[in-house]
């Protein structure tokens, strides 16, 4: 069955060429002017994916992907102006999976919207194991996490990234690592979405100093999950 895909801009000539790169590609297109509009379409349309523009009318994106947010974990692609890093770390720290910076070349957008799509396929076939650790349980299978047994609300990428490195304790990701793990990027990807779903996972999981373990910066390379002796 195809996928279905909403696609969010005020400017017809990007939504009208959107739409015809996407059927051309076999999926089923939903297609909304403003906010208000998305987050109806949204609702009847169950869309697997949405590719959202962030400024508009009505609503502006960010707000319509922090409301899509309280309900779905569906991934979305936020699209930016240029050089607006304002909006593409707010779109991240607001729930979005990834970005692509207007003006861009539609091929890219496909290839971000097929890897995405692929990688949450392949997590929901094979989530992965039930880890278990000091004060720490991540369950992909129901992409349940828990600290000191409360419940953390994760994206579907933030427990991805969390399963990816905890699974992996002490070994060292780069940034382009990460990326083709997690978001399915082997070529291109921007490493500051990285950056900006440690940072969110950091602030949601609150570790307190005593904790045994930690998600820690390694400088000039990337990231490790470590755990204490």
């Amino acid at each position: 069955m195809a996928h279905t895909i909403l696609v969010v801009d005020d400017d017809e000539h990007v939504l009208d060429l959107l739409q015809v790169y996407l059927l051309k590609e076999g999926y089923r297109v939903l297609g909304a002017r403003n906010g208000r509009e998305a987050l109806e379409l949204f609702g009847r349309g169950h869309p697997d994916l949405v590719v959202l523009d962030i400024m508009m009318p009505e609503l502006d994106g960010v707000e319509v992907c922090q409301r899509i947010r309280k309900t779905s974990r569906v991934p979305v692609i936020m699209l930016t102006a240029k050089d607006e890093d304002v909006d593409k770390i707010l779109g991240l720290e607001m729930g979005a999976d990834d970005y692509v910076t207007k003006p861009f070349n539609p091929r890219e957008l496909l290839a971000r919207i097929k890897a995405v799509l692929r990688r949450a396929a392949e997590w929901e076939d094979h989530p992965g194991r039930l880890l278990q650790l000091p004060r720490l349980e991540i369950n992909p299978a129901n992409s349940e996490v828990k600290v000191d047994g409360n419940p953390i609300t994760c994206t579907p990428k933030e427990m991805q990234l969390l399963a990816t490195l905890a699974s992996n304790p002490g070994r060292v990701f780069t940034r382009d690592q990460l990326l083709e793990q997690v978001w399915g990027y082997e070529y291109f990807g921007d490493t500051r979405t990285v950056d900006t779903h440690i940072k969110r996972l950091r602030r949601k999981l609150e570790v307190p100093g005593d904790c045994p373990w930690e998600i820690k910066t390694v400088w000039g390379v990337g990231y490790k999950f470590e755990v204490h002796s």
